[in-house]
């Protein structure tokens, strides 16, 4: 596959979207890289069940260099939490390895594609719902916070995205401020995409490269550019991040969401 002009400026615009809604909204921006590499790539012949996967595993390796800049911005405002990072980063390195290098392998793309659109429109419909969490709960304790972190990492790892569509909700659940649960789940990105990323090339090594340039699942023409223009808007997203009211932080994580879900469940029944 060559690197011809227009591809280049698609990846360029793909990556600095998904860097300001990665600081905008902790998600990673794996959430909006899958569903539109996937159509880069079906668009330049790729088979479509191959074209998931492959979105997937460099929608998460891109997530490595996302979260740092992401972070980086919303530590400078204090709002990272990082005694929850502390307690539930073990438990995502775990299930991101579980994922990365076993089932992500084992499952055809079509079965992630439909993972993906179901948890999505799942998370966005909680977002939506706007229940209160009651006054007394709290985010748990070691082991409960190992629990979800190896959830959070797994279920990261078989739909290419940094968990936040997860920990955001599961966090706000537990009564942290959104703010804070925004710029806890950036931080998280990085152990979910470095977990994962060595899930894949494990999982991938022996397999003969799809497309020039491909090292097992991972696309690197592909993840070199989306890194290099995520990780300048990425900051731009955190300092809007604490720009906007709760209420429209929450609507606009949810529709990214549901418009994401859609997209992959059409490509799944394709």
């Amino acid at each position: 596959m060559n690197l011809d002009p227009m591809l280049v400026a698609q990846l360029l615009v793909l990556g600095s979207c998904t860097g300001f809604l990665a600081g905008l909204l902790g998600i990673g921006g794996g959430m909006l890289i899958v569903p539109f590499m996937t159509l880069i790539l079906s668009a330049r012949g790729v088979e479509s069940a191959l074209a998931v996967k492959m979105a997937i595993a460099t929608s998460m390796a891109t997530i490595v260099f996302t979260s740092i800049s992401s972070v980086r911005a919303h530590h400078r405002r204090g709002a990272v939490r990082w005694d929850l990072v502390r307690r539930i980063a073990p438990g995502i390195v775990i299930g991101g390895l579980i994922a990365g290098a076993g089932a992500f392998a084992a499952l055809r793309g079509t079965t992630l594609a439909w993972v993906f659109a179901v948890f999505v429109a799942f998370s966005a419909t909680q977002m939506l719902r706007n229940r209160q969490p009651a006054p007394s709960r709290q985010m748990p304790g070691t082991a409960g916070s190992l629990g979800a972190g190896t959830l959070i990492g797994f279920i990261s790892g078989l739909v290419g995205a940094g968990g936040g569509f997860i920990s955001v909700p599961f966090m706000t659940w537990c009564n942290v401020a959104m703010h804070q649960a925004v710029a806890t789940s950036a931080a998280l990105g990085l152990p979910i995409a470095l977990a994962n990323t060595v899930g894949y090339l494990i999982g991938g090594w022996s397999m003969p490269a799809p497309l020039p340039g491909a090292l097992g699942w991972l696309w690197l023409p592909g993840l070199g550019l989306i890194a290099c223009a995520s990780v300048l808007t990425a900051p731009l997203g955190a300092r809007a991040a604490h720009a906007l009211q709760v209420a429209q932080l929450k609507r606009a994580f949810a529709l990214v969401l549901y418009l994401l879900a859609l997209y992959m469940g059409w490509k799944a029944l394709g």
